[in-house]
């Protein structure tokens, strides 16, 4: 019978289509450590690969399974930069650390790709990205952006796309115009993660599954992390949870929020040639982003419902069968074979918040969207940290992050009263 996560509803295409996911057995006892990592995502799992590489004992514990977050359930999109756009961040940082932070942005791309093919992983990437606008207010704000790309921050792989181009390159006549970026893609998630597993375990990193964290902290000089069979203590800790932090660890609680995010999965649009006939990834201009790409057998793999709350529909497929007939009115009806969602761990100001919470104890989460790179390549510059090699995680160290307003009992509500607004705006 299929694993049915139980932090994250729905069986997901990645799901069924990664092949052998081999299981880890959960931590039995205590055992001490040079570094201990909790969560087994993309940011866990790549510190654990990296720093087993470098001979340092590594204890990895994942609550459930490896890929049950946002990690194995995602839109696969890589995207370009950060999630704030890189003109926003020179206006507010100065040009020498937006630069910093794109050109951090790029590397965690490529190390995707070098990862990938080191390993001789199968990620099923397809190039090109898509990105529309759903508002013609907009396009000033689009040509300046590809124009600044290319020209202050070496980036030209952006092109502008009127209104017949975007309509065809799309194949929906929703969008205004939009730009194209042939400079990066979308993976198959599941496929990367499980790879990095297999990589961190041959390295020499201990790996353990369906083990829960009850409690972090610094005790008698080191970090102390109790599970319910025992303890694990170590020099120093990671702390990779993201999304699901829940009432783990306060500091990172107060920064990083979750926001949940439903995909479905259409049957082969073999039929349909005229969407995406590229095989691009799209995302839209809307706050409450609308994500889709077509998999490499041809389905439509589309996202953008997303909830303030922590509750789950009891059926996924009506409200994400709706979205998608808005931008294809053809596919009316369209069965859905797998409908999935899970949470996206988000900061205020949409930056990654990476901060030493305790002594020797780190916390690195709040990808706000764009994790599927910036997660990745977070574990190896931790690893860096650690070890001794590169200082490039201190550009997200350096970054101000507030945290959410209204404390434990409010910051919820909060959110979901300005989420629901900015949704409105969008109707605009």
């Amino acid at each position: 019978m299929p694993w049915q996560s139980p932090i994250s509803p729905g069986i997901s295409w990645y799901e069924a289509t990664v092949g052998d996911r081999p299981e880890y057995a959960p931590l039995d006892g205590s055992v001490e450590a040079d570094v201990a990592i909790v969560g087994g995502g993309f940011t866990g799992l790549q510190a654990a690969y990296n720093l087993a590489q470098k001979g340092v004992r590594v204890v990895l514990i994942e609550a459930h399974r490896f890929g049950d977050g946002a990690s194995g359930r995602n839109g696969g999109q890589l995207g370009t930069g950060q999630r704030a756009e890189a003109e926003s961040l020179e206006a507010e940082l100065g040009f020498e650390r937006a630069k910093a932070l794109f050109d951090l942005a790029e590397n965690a791309k490529r190390h995707i790709h070098d990862f990938a093919n080191a390993q001789n992983l199968d990620i099923e990437y397809m190039p090109g990205q898509l990105n529309v606008s759903h508002k013609e207010s907009y396009e000033k704000e689009f040509r300046d952006h590809i124009e600044i790309a290319a020209t202050r921050f070496g980036y030209p792989h952006m092109d502008y796309m009127d209104r017949a181009e975007t309509e065809e390159r799309v194949g929906s006549k929703r969008f205004f115009f939009g730009l194209r970026d042939t400079g990066t893609g979308h993976i198959h998630p599941m496929k990367l993660l499980v790879g990095i597993a297999r990589a961190a375990q041959a390295a020499g990193a201990s790996l353990h599954e369906k083990t829960p964290a009850l409690k972090i902290e610094r005790a008698g000089g080191k970090a102390v992390i109790t599970t319910a069979r025992g303890t694990i203590r170590a020099d120093k800790a990671l702390i990779a949870c993201n999304a699901y932090i829940g009432n783990l660890e306060p500091k990172t609680a107060d920064h990083v929020m979750p926001i949940r995010s439903f995909i479905g999965a259409t049957v082969p649009l073999d039929k349909f040639p005229s969407v995406i006939p590229g095989g691009e990834a799209i995302a839209d201009t809307r706050f409450v982003v609308r994500y889709f790409r077509k998999t490499r057998d041809g389905r439509l793999l589309f996202g953008g419902r997303e909830a303030y709350t922590s509750d789950n529909p009891d059926d996924m497929t009506p409200p994400i069968r709706r979205q998608i007939e808005e931008v294809y009115p053809e596919l009316k009806g369209i069965e859905l074979t797998h409908a999935w969602g899970g949470s996206v761990g988000i900061t205020m100001p949409r930056k990654p918040y990476v901060r030493e919470v305790m002594p020797g104890i780190t916390t690195i989460g709040g990808y706000s969207g764009h994790g599927v790179m910036l997660s990745n390549y977070c574990g190896k510059l931790y690893a860096e940290d650690v070890t001794g090699g590169s200082t490039e995680l201190d550009h997200l160290k350096a970054l101000k992050i507030p945290a959410f307003p209204g404390g434990p009992r409010f910051r919820s509500p909060l959110l979901f009263l300005a989420m629901t607004w900015y949704a409105l705006r969008d109707k605009l």
